[in-house]
């Protein structure tokens, strides 16, 4: 067996590869590639046009270049396939997993997609991409492969070993062997271990296991990664609301969707409405990014103006502008905080089902403690620089309202626009920054307003 080796993709190394292409060197770029993992080729054409990648790709073996194609990232993937005929389309799709295979053909244009389908020679191959066309692409169904191996529970030991051998071509990673009745409704599932351990002429009904954790074809990507997560599962089973075995989603495919969705949300935090990539063009860089940052811009408009009304207290008391950077500065990282643990609590489902009351009241407490202490050094600082003690009185009052409330604001935010369907990791960003510092303003002018 070839021993795959260590790639390292170093400025030398694609200067010369780029070099190679450019001069059809076949010899240099079969013998450089020679060994090396499809993933990490895939990052090495990452960095070359679609001709060139084109290129390379028709050097290198049919078995890789489906897996190659698979790793590229979508967006480059997308230009990538405008340059393969259908034939060429349809050689890959054969070498690939159903699920991967329906992913490629949801980036062709439709009539490209049917024409690479009405190419495909495989009946089996073909009933399972057009099986899979139909669900959603967030969905358990849009998910699953249909490649997996199941036992009826009537079968003995020695049936289902010469099923596992039939489609071991077919199905690349065997975690367990799924049991079913007469009727494909899943009963369970029977580990290799048991298959091997157990005598020839066993039923599988008698060892397979019934606890199998499973779930429909309607279900979101979110609950899928949540569940496969929380059990640990290398593979969770697929079922329709009959409870027909359908396929299978393995971990490979789950640890996409949780890279995919930490993403949205760490642009959702960042104020990034789309999902963009450094060599994107400018403008779609800048659509993504312009209109939080327009948000912004106008809760600063709000916020000046909003300083405007206490104009004739900055006059009497010029001192207390020096501490409006420390109020939204403050209330914007306490907002931030609270928002945070709460988007990252409700990554569990029951986290806030019960117990809301109690939860709230924690809140409030830790609020009231962090409140306390930073106004007592704000107090104390403003002492020992020559300060007016009312004017520390005021400014560490002020400070300790806006703690409390920018602690509130950052936790039932994420809960509300969790509530009505919306992205819960917009609290983070740039919404829960402007508003505390909206609020924050309001609290420091009012309480200097009454008490000065």
């Amino acid at each position: 067996m070839e021993e795959l080796m260590p790639f390292e993709l170093s400025i030398e190394f694609r200067e010369r590869f780029q070099l190679a292409v450019q001069d059809n060197d076949d010899v240099f770029i079969n013998e450089s590639l020679s060994g090396v993992k499809p993933a990490d080729i895939s990052a090495l054409l990452e960095e070359f046009d679609s001709y060139e990648s084109k290129y390379v790709i028709d050097i290198l073996s049919p078995d890789d270049r489906a897996e190659i194609i698979n790793g590229l990232e979508p967006d480059t993937r997308e230009k990538f396939l405008k340059l393969f005929s259908h034939e060429e389309l349809t050689s890959v799709i054969v070498n690939l997993d159903s699920d991967d295979a329906v992913d490629l053909l949801n980036e062709l244009p439709l009539v490209d997609r049917e024409k690479v389908i009405a190419g495909l020679d495989n009946s089996e191959k073909e009933a399972n991409i057009l099986d899979l066309l139909r669900y959603d692409e967030d969905v358990a169904g849009g998910l699953m492969a249909k490649e997996l191996i199941k036992a009826n529970h009537n079968w003995t030991v020695v049936q289902c070993i010469e099923e596992i051998r039939r489609q071991a071509e077919n199905v690349q990673k065997v975690y367990s062997v799924y049991v079913v009745n007469d009727h494909d409704i899943l009963l369970g599932r029977v580990s290799l271990k048991r298959i091997i351990l157990a005598n020839d002429h066993t039923k599988i009904g008698d060892i397979y296991e019934s606890d199998q954790i499973s779930v429909e074809t309607f279900v979101s990507e979110e609950e899928v990664a949540q569940l496969m997560r929380k059990y640990d599962l290398d593979a969770i089973p697929v079922v329709n609301v009959q409870g027909k075995l359908m396929g299978r989603i393995t971990i490979d495919d789950i640890v996409d969707v949780i890279t995919e969705l930490a993403e949205e949300e760490r642009n959702a935090m960042a104020g990034i409405t789309e999902d963009v990539e450094e060599d994107d063009s400018v403008w779609m860089l800048t659509r993504a990014r312009l209109p939080w940052l327009i948000v912004g811009v106008f809760g600063g408009f709000i916020s000046a103006k909003f300083i405007g009304v206490f104009e004739e207290d900055l006059m009497r008391i010029t001192a207390i502008a020096f501490f409006i950077p420390l109020i939204q500065a403050t209330g914007g990282n306490v907002g931030i905080q609270s928002s945070s643990i709460v988007v990252q609590s409700l990554a569990n489902p029951s986290v806030f089902s019960d117990n809301l009351f109690n939860r709230l009241f924690k809140v409030l407490l830790v609020a009231m403690l962090n409140g306390l202490v930073l106004s007592l050094m704000v107090y104390g600082f403003n002492i020992i620089t020559g300060g007016t003690g009312d004017l520390a009185t005021v400014v560490s009052l002020a400070l300790f309202g806006v703690v409390i409330i920018a602690s509130f604001l950052g936790t039932l935010t994420p809960l509300i626009l969790d509530k009505f369907g919306f992205n819960p990791a917009l609290a983070s960003g740039p919404f829960i920054t402007t508003l505390n510092d909206l609020l924050g303003l309001a609290v420091y002018f009012y309480t200097i307003h009454l008490i000065l």
